[in-house]
């Protein structure tokens, strides 16, 4: 767990090096961070450390109060942590791969199970885009660079997806395919990697508005490995 306390009677890095080592010299700190100009410090507890036993380790100069707590773990609003929220996801993964392996096991051909695997995620994650299909196009809008733009790229999305998935499971047109599957994931990629950089608090639109998923690391993987196989599938064939 990591708390940020304010800390009163820093003046220069002297006063910075001091506070740090001073809280370092605890056991039970990991790690002690000063930000001079905010006159705050970032502690990383192994185990916690009560505040007088935290100001008792500092010289006397110093005065530290309790500011913030900030959790190594996300939760939601409703107290799940992230990977708790994204369970829906890792199911619909697991089933996917599950189901894409037994059509494929006998005999096995690694570029048959691949089609089939995008053939079902686009099917089964188009599913859930139709329920709400306006609640989808306004989350998509959030993230995704050509919905930001074309308000309607979001309400026809799930049809390209629906499409896209029966053309891989009737392994029709699938080099044309395999292309729209890396230039409109490539681009719905982009949007997502900047959110996570800006760290906006986006609900993530693949399984539609229906489940609140956020927007997370998970979600720019899942779309990765779908750019990967199409990428890998394009260079085989061609």
């Amino acid at each position: 767990m990591k708390h940020t306390y304010s800390v009163s009677g820093m003046t220069c890095n002297g006063c910075k090096n001091s506070v740090e080592k001073a809280l370092l010299a605890l056991s039970d700190i990991n790690t002690a961070e000063v930000n001079l100009e905010e006159n705050e410090v970032e502690i990383n507890f192994a185990n916690k450390v009560s505040l007088p036993k935290l100001q008792a380790a500092l010289p006397e100069k110093f005065t530290l109060t309790k500011q913030k707590e900030i959790p190594d773990v996300a939760f939601s609003e409703d107290g799940k942590s992230e990977i708790q929220q994204l369970y829906p996801l890792f199911l619909i993964f697991a089933f996917i791969t599950t189901a894409s392996i037994l059509i494929n096991r006998n005999p096995w051909q690694t570029s048959e199970f691949m089609f089939t695997f995008m053939g079902l995620f686009y099917v089964v994650f188009s599913f859930f885009k139709f329920l709400d299909v306006k609640g989808f196009s306004t989350s998509f809008a959030m993230y995704d660079p050509i919905a930001k733009r074309i308000p309607n790229y979001g309400l026809i999305y799930p049809f390209i997806e629906l499409l896209l998935g029966f053309f891989f499971l009737m392994r029709f047109q699938i080099v044309p395919a395999l292309i729209i599957t890396i230039i409109i994931l490539g681009i719905t990629t982009i949007g997502v990697t900047k959110s996570l950089l800006s760290k906006q608090s986006i609900k993530c639109a693949c399984l539609g508005s229906v489940l609140n998923l956020p927007m997370t690391k998970a979600t720019f993987i899942e779309n990765s490995i779908m750019i990967c196989m199409a990428v890998y599938m394009l260079i085989v064939m061609i």
